[in-house]
C-alpha cells in the first residue's frame, strides 16, 4: 500500500466527529470533468484532492469539517488519507448514509479522465481492507446504492457490483507479479523482447501492457492482447511523458518502448517485491 498521510499533505488533524465502525464503504467518483493529465503527472493528483478538500471546506450551505471522503484514490495507486480512520464520512448524502459507511472517492471523473487504472482500483481496494481492519464491516457499495446520483459512474460501479476485486489479468491473464529473474534476491527485469513495436503483434505486448497498468499508465479496462496497438502505445507515450530520459532524442510524443525504458518499467513496477 502506497499511503500518503494527511501529515505528508500537511493537513491538520480532522476535525470529522469520531465513527467508530460502518457497515462497510462506498465508493464514489468526482462526477465532474477531471484532467487525464493526472495520468501523466502524480503531482496533479496531490493539487485535486487538495482542491477538493478546500471546496468542501469552503462549502458553507454543506457546512463540512473536512473533505468529505476517508480517503482517495489516484491513477497512480496511492491512497490519499482524507478524515481517515474511524472518521464519519460527510459523502454519502444523508446523516444515516454517513454513519452505514465509509467512503473512498476514486479521482475519476464523468468527463476527461473517466476510467480508473488498475493501480487505482488497487488503492481502492488497498483503502477497503484498511478501513476493515479499524472498524469497517464486510459490505462495498457505490455511492448510488440508497442514493439517487449516477455516482460513482458506470466504470468504477460495474467493479463494485463484482465486488472490488484487485486487478487481475483479463481474458485468462495471470495477475501474480513476476518473480525476480533466476530467483535471486536483485530484481532482474526481463530481457527485452524482439519485435515489440507499435502496430505490431506479440506475446510480449500483453507485458508491457500489465506493467502500465501496474504503473498507472494504462486504463484498467484495457483487454491484454497481443496487439501493441493505440492504446499501449499511448499508455507508453504517458510513460515517456514522465520519465522523459527513456524517450528517444527529438520526439515529444514517443509510443515506442525501447530496452532502457522496458527495463526502468518493470523494476520499478516489480523491483520492490
Amino acid at each position: 500500500m502506497k499511503l500518503i498521510t494527511r501529515a505528508d499533505l500537511g493537513w491538520p488533524a480532522s476535525a470529522a466527529p469520531s465513527q467508530l465502525t460502518a457497515k462497510g464503504v462506498k465508493v464514489h467518483y468526482e462526477g465532474t470533468h477531471v484532467s487525464p493529465a493526472l495520468l501523466d503527472d502524480h503531482d496533479l493528483c496531490i493539487k485535486e484532492w487538495k482542491a477538493i478538500r478546500a471546496a468542501h471546506l469552503a462549502n458553507k450551505k454543506e457546512g463540512y469539517s473536512d473533505v468529505a471522503y476517508n480517503y482517495a484514490a489516484c491513477p497512480h495507486g496511492f491512497l490519499l488519507e482524507g478524515r481517515g480512520l474511524r472518521r464519519r464520512t460527510g459523502a454519502n448524502g444523508n446523516q444515516p448514509l454517513n454513519i452505514a459507511h465509509y467512503a473512498i472517492v476514486g479521482l475519476v471523473g464523468s468527463e476527461g479522465l473517466t476510467e480508473p487504472t488498475d493501480a487505482m482500483l488497487s488503492a481502492i481496494r488497498d483503502g477497503i481492507d484498511l478501513l476493515r481492519k479499524h472498524g469497517a464491516g464486510s459490505e462495498i457499495k457505490g455511492h448510488r446504492d440508497g442514493y439517487a446520483t449516477t455516482c460513482p459512474g458506470t466504470l468504477l460501479y460495474d467493479w463494485v457490483k463484482k465486488g472490488a476485486p484487485r486487478p487481475s489479468g483479463q481474458d485468462g491473464q495471470d495477475d501474480t507479479d513476476p518473480p525476480p529473474a533466476g530467483g535471486g534476491t536483485t530484481y532482474e527485469p526481463p530481457a527485452f523482447p524482439t519485435g515489440l513495436r507499435p502496430n505490431s503483434k506479440s506475446p510480449s505486448a500483453r507485458g508491457l501492457q500489465k506493467v502500465m497498468k501496474k504503473l498507472g499508465f494504462l486504463a484498467a479496462s484495457v483487454p491484454y492482447a497481443d496487439n501493441y496497438g493505440p492504446q499501449t502505445q499511448e499508455a507508453v507515450a504517458r510513460f515517456h511523458n514522465k520519465y522523459t530520459q527513456f524517450r528517444a532524442l527529438g520526439i515529444k510524443h514517443d509510443t515506442a518502448i525501447g530496452p532502457r525504458g522496458w527495463a526502468f518499467a518493470h523494476t520499478k513496477a516489480y523491483g520492490g517485491k
